[in-house]
C-alpha cells in the first residue's frame, strides 16, 4: 500500500480549500477579520460579506506613524460605512479598531532590522498581527479569524496561512484559509478602490517597508502605481 505525502505548504490551493468550505457553510457563521487596509479589505468583504456576518479588526502597529494609522482606520470604517448602505442581500459588516502599539511591532521585529523586505521580519509582524486577531476572535466567540493580508502580491500567503493554522491550533478557533489575489481578486480590489475613491498606500506602513526599493514590486502591482501592497 503507497502512503501519499501530505501536500507541502507551497503546492496547496488556498483558495480552492476556502471555496470547498464556503459551499458547506450554513447560517452566516461569524468571521473576524483582521485588516490591513480599506483598499485591500474591498474585494475581500465584497467576497465573503455574504457568507459571514464579518467584524473587521483593524490592528496594524507596523505602521509607523500615527497619523498614517489614523487615515487608514478612517478609510476603513468609511469604506465599511459604504458597503453596508449597499441594497443588497450581504450581512451587515461591524469594527474594532485595534489599539495603536508601535513598540509592539519593534519588539517582534528586534534583532530582524537588516531582513530583507519579505523575509522574517515580515513574517514576525504578520504572527503579531494574526496572533492579536486570534485572542480577540476566542474572547469574542467568533466561529473563524482570516486576514486580508494574502490579497497583496508582495505578501508570502502560504506563510500567513502555516501561522493562522498554528495559532488557530493554539487558540481552539478556525483559520479561514486564503489567497485572496486568486480569481483575480487584487484586481478587483484595484477596481473597487477607484470606485470609492479609497486612499491607497505604496508601502505596507514601517519604516524598513518605506525605505525599501519599490523597484522589486512585482509588475501587476507596479503598472498600477501607488497601490495598497500590504
Amino acid at each position: 500500500m503507497t502512503t501519499q505525502k501530505p501536500k507541502s505548504a507551497n503546492t496547496r490551493n488556498y483558495q480552492r480549500e476556502l471555496d470547498r468550505l464556503l459551499e458547506q457553510l450554513a447560517d452566516a457563521p461569524r468571521l473576524l477579520l483582521h485588516s490591513c487596509c480599506a483598499p485591500c479589505s474591498s474585494y475581500v468583504l465584497e467576497y465573503l460579506r455574504k457568507y459571514f456576518a464579518i467584524t473587521v479588526f483593524y490592528y496594524n502597529p507596523n505602521i509607523s506613524m500615527e497619523a498614517e494609522y489614523r487615515r487608514r482606520m478612517a478609510e476603513q470604517k468609511r469604506l465599511i460605512d459604504l458597503f453596508n448602505q449597499l441594497p443588497d442581500s450581504g450581512h451587515s459588516i461591524s469594527v474594532i479598531e485595534g489599539d495603536y502599539e508601535p513598540d509592539a511591532f519593534y519588539a517582534a521585529a528586534k534583532g530582524l532590522e537588516r531582513c530583507p523586505e519579505g523575509g522574517e521580519r515580515c513574517f514576525a509582524c504578520y504572527e503579531l498581527r494574526l496572533r492579536r486577531t486570534a485572542a480577540l476572535a476566542k474572547t469574542q466567540g467568533q466561529d473563524y479569524f482570516a486576514t486580508t493580508l494574502t490579497i497583496s502580491p508582495l505578501k508570502n500567503a502560504a506563510r500567513l496561512n502555516e501561522i493562522g493554522e498554528r495559532l488557530a491550533q493554539e487558540y481552539q478557533i478556525s483559520w479561514l484559509p486564503s489567497d485572496f489575489k486568486k480569481k483575480d481578486g487584487y484586481k478587483r480590489s484595484i477596481a473597487l478602490s477607484a470606485k470609492y475613491g479609497l486612499y491607497r498606500q505604496n508601502y505596507c506602513g514601517c519604516v524598513y517597508s518605506q525605505a525599501a526599493d519599490v523597484r522589486g514590486m512585482p509588475q501587476e502591482a507596479a503598472a498600477h502605481g501607488s497601490g495598497a501592497v500590504l
